[in-house]
């Protein structure tokens, strides 16, 4: 997958060298019965509003706004083999062509998988805005980054604008929201983190979570500040319903948390000597580092976006915990592994979905030249994770009358597939803890 490191002294230049790379690893938070060979993927394109459809009138629809955990990043690949993409490439090259003719991308890098949870069907329309790589607020460089506001310039529009005017001439009945992690700058957080592990040994191991860099991001006045950025988003999204005709009353906004994309650092697979948790698992984090990521980063990101969704006031407003929806299913977490590892041919074969990961691996220079990766699906939900999420926010839908809950793998840990190729997931109360 990655260049095989065996010295820290021997390859400390080759490893700076890497860090341009690793900066955009990450283009947002990730801090994600068998199939049947014949099963074709679960997919669902974007249907078409007819000109009768507006407010509270034709077939319901569900948008999705945010980042790339909600537009489908990494939704081509289902699990991981450093032998053979093949074996895990379940949608293609076309994987992310959103446009009405499926030839290319609506926004370049958006990456708006087919796989995205948007498109829970059973009579419901999806449209899916999200955008990999976004924040609170539109950015515009390179790549443009629609924000959830009202941003409308030369490069494009932002989400709540698209939002309000996919509103109006259709009958939005759910709008849900992921979005703060790329505001907590997590992508620098991850690079710290893969960095430091390649370039220390196991015996003087030099950790992110205690970098000052890095604990920037978290604390006490940042956390309130990301916090009402999204809080702000999300009344972005309440005006933009409002402007397109609805009462709030006609419409449900789902506010939907970040999973955990990697075990503790008991639960991986790999040890911590060597390089081999990211030249084999691409999951280079230390212990430590990743027992931070779980009891800190994640808690304190998602208890940003859930006093978000209090601060907003709104009558109508549902959460989607997706805290510990891929446990057990996790990068390098023991119990799954990559095709090789665990002797399947490929995603189609039976049992494929509980033995392989559901989460992305951290990829550096194996993207570089004629690659079918991108680095920035590094750390996100794979197909198997996108369709889990679809399954859970199918079930807060809840035919019509949207529910919270928190999403864990239903059947005792057990991803067995329903008829349409998603893993079966179990909606639960919210933790209160």
């Amino acid at each position: 997958m990655t260049t095989h490191l065996r010295s820290p002294d021997r390859h400390l230049s080759s490893i700076r060298r890497l860090t341009p790379i690793l900066t955009v690893a990450l283009s947002t938070f990730s801090l994600l019965a068998g199939l049947v060979a014949a099963a074709a993927p679960a997919t669902a394109a974007p249907a078409t509003a007819t000109t009768a459809d507006g407010p509270g009138v034709g077939t319901p629809w569900v948008v999705t706004l945010g980042d790339s955990y909600i537009s489908g990043e990494a939704g081509r690949w289902a699990g991981s083999s450093n032998s053979d993409y093949r074996r895990a490439d379940a949608l293609g090259r076309t994987a992310y062509f959103d446009n009405p003719d499926g030839t290319a991308e609506t926004i370049d890098r958006c990456h708006r998988a087919s796989s995205a949870e948007a498109h829970i069907g059973g009579g419901v329309n999806g449209l899916n805005l999200a955008c990999s790589g976004a924040t609170t607020a539109t950015s515009t460089g390179k790549y443009f980054k629609p924000g959830i506001d009202f941003y409308d310039g030369s490069a494009g529009k932002g989400q709540a604008l698209m939002l309000q005017e996919a509103a109006a001439t259709r009958n939005v009945r759910m709008v849900v929201v992921s979005i703060g992690g790329n505001d907590f700058e997590f992508a620098s957080v991850v690079q710290t983190c893969v960095v430091n592990f390649l370039t220390s040994p196991s015996w003087w191991k030099n950790y992110c979570h205690d970098d000052d860099s890095v604990r920037a991001n978290f604390t006490a006045a940042n956390v309130a500040a990301v916090r009402s950025k999204v809080a702000r988003a999300l009344g972005d999204v309440a005006t933009a319903m409002s402007n397109a005709g609805y009462s709030t009353d006609r419409w449900t906004l789902v506010v939907q948390t970040y999973p955990s994309p990697v075990p503790s650092g008991s639960g991986f697979r790999y040890s911590e000597s060597g390089y081999t948790r990211q030249s084999t698992g691409g999951c280079g984090l230390w212990n430590r580092d990743a027992d931070w990521a779980n009891a800190t980063v994640l808690p304190t990101i998602n208890g940003a976006l859930l006093g978000a969704a209090s601060d907003v006031g709104l009558p109508n407003v549902r959460t989607l915990d997706m805290t510990h929806a891929f446990d057990g299913k996790r990068l390098c977490e023991t119990g799954v592994g990559l095709y090789e590892e665990v002797g399947l041919p490929s995603w189609q074969s039976p049992g494929a979905v509980d033995r392989t990961e559901w989460v992305n691996q951290i990829r550096t220079v194996s993207t570089i030249g004629n690659s079918p990766y991108y680095v920035q699906e590094s750390l996100h939900p794979s197909y198997w994770g996108q369709l889990a999420m679809r399954n859970c926010l199918r079930q807060v839908w809840n035919g019509g009358t949207p529910r919270s809950g928190s999403c864990t793998v239903g059947n005792l840990g057990t991803a067995k597939l329903t008829p349409s190729g998603e893993p079966s997931m179990l909606l639960g109360p919210l933790d209160k803890g």
